[in-house]
């Protein structure tokens, strides 16, 4: 199996709603208002590959479902060229990401696909990869070496698939080469989502989950915030060593959600 293809755990059973939905036109205006957002975002074309715009439109996707955005100050040390690294619960993870730092993504083939979101990560530079192809392993921590090189941040996923909880899921440690190459720093990021301040899976996007179904759930939360919180950067010379901090770091000593099952790295 692929170190970029990992089958979690988690179901949609997983999710949780910690508070009462919405009512329906709340609901209704959100959509609209994602609507016009979204159209808003599609009509600048390239322009959105500015870290500036990239990172007001994201605020406004997030603003336009509901979603407040809580981050705190980055830590001083702040390297451009870094591998930024964080936990994957949801679809909605890379928007709140790129709210706060407007980064390259690394993400999977399929999202490239998705009606007007793929549109959306072409333009600003998204990088996908085929999940499945094991020959591409080398080319993409190649192309992952070579931006970092350049000065180019990347926003990578090591848990390489999204879970219900931060803990959910070891740190694949591929695209931590590609930092030790670059001579690159790694910089964790730790995501996670709470209704009226209270713990919340339901943002989490789960296997067996569509996006219209995902997108729903979250339209219709009450209360729901995403928090980001960064870390201080990591340096080192060995890939399993940075995984292994990286991940310490962004999800501390949160418990395990689920007992994964073992995959090669």
């Amino acid at each position: 199996m692929s170190p970029w293809s990992v089958e979690g755990p988690c179901t949609p059973d997983c999710v949780r709603e910690t508070a009462p939905r919405v009512p329906l036109t709340e609901t209704a205006r959100r959509y609209a208002a994602l609507t016009h957002t979204l159209i808003r975002t599609v009509a600048m074309g390239e322009r959105l590959a500015d870290p500036h715009t990239l990172r007001t439109q994201a605020r406004a996707v997030l603003d336009a479902l509901g979603v407040r955005l809580e981050a705190g100050p980055a830590p001083s040390e702040h390297t451009r060229g870094a591998l930024l690294v964080a936990n994957h619960i949801s679809w909605l993870d890379v928007v709140a990401l790129l709210a706060v730092e407007p980064v390259t993504v690394l993400a999977k083939r399929e999202v490239g696909q998705w009606p007007v979101v793929g549109t959306l990560a072409r333009r600003i530079g998204t990088r996908f990869i085929d999940r499945g192809a094991v020959r591409e392993l080398p080319h993409t921590v190649d192309e992952l070496t070579a931006t970092l090189r350049s000065g180019r941040s990347v926003l990578v996923f090591p848990q390489a698939t999204t879970w219900c909880a931060v803990s959910g899921g070891r740190f694949r440690r591929a695209a931590f080469q590609a930092a030790v190459d670059a001579g690159a720093p790694v910089r964790p990021m730790t995501v996670d989502y709470l209704q009226d301040g209270a713990p919340s899976t339901v943002a989490a996007f789960l296997g067996g989950d569509d996006f219209t179904t995902s997108l729903r759930r979250v339209a219709a939360a009450r209360g729901l915030s995403v928090r980001v919180t960064a870390h201080p950067e990591l340096r080192g010379t060995d890939r399993r060593t940075l995984a292994a901090e990286a991940r310490a770091a962004v999800c501390g000593t949160r418990p395990p959600a689920h007992t994964e099952p073992y995959v090669p790295a």
